[in-house]
């Protein structure tokens, strides 16, 4: 199994270190030329999305994130009943 760290970076961008690939939606991973380490962008405004490409320093992206605990997630929605034949 992949090992990676996640990190959320104040004003900036996520970063992936370690183990990983990162496929589009339709499964095809990119070619990250061995990388071990990419940032992604959270301001939107890459010109190199998904990748971060820094503009976040340069169009005012403010976004300070620190860890908690998220709440538990939402039971699976249960099947209809079955009409009685």
């Amino acid at each position: 199994m992949a090992s990676a760290v996640v990190t959320i970076r104040n004003n900036g961008s996520i970063r992936i270190e370690g183990d990983f690939t990162i496929v589009d939606q339709e499964g095809k991973p990119f070619d990250l030329a061995g990388r071990t380490m990419i940032s992604l962008c959270r301001c939107g405004q890459s010109s190199n999305k998904p990748f971060c490409d820094g503009t976040h320093n340069r169009c005012g992206f403010a976004s300070v994130v620190e860890a908690r605990a998220l709440p538990p997630p939402a039971p699976p929605a249960s099947a209809p009943p079955k009409p009685a034949p």
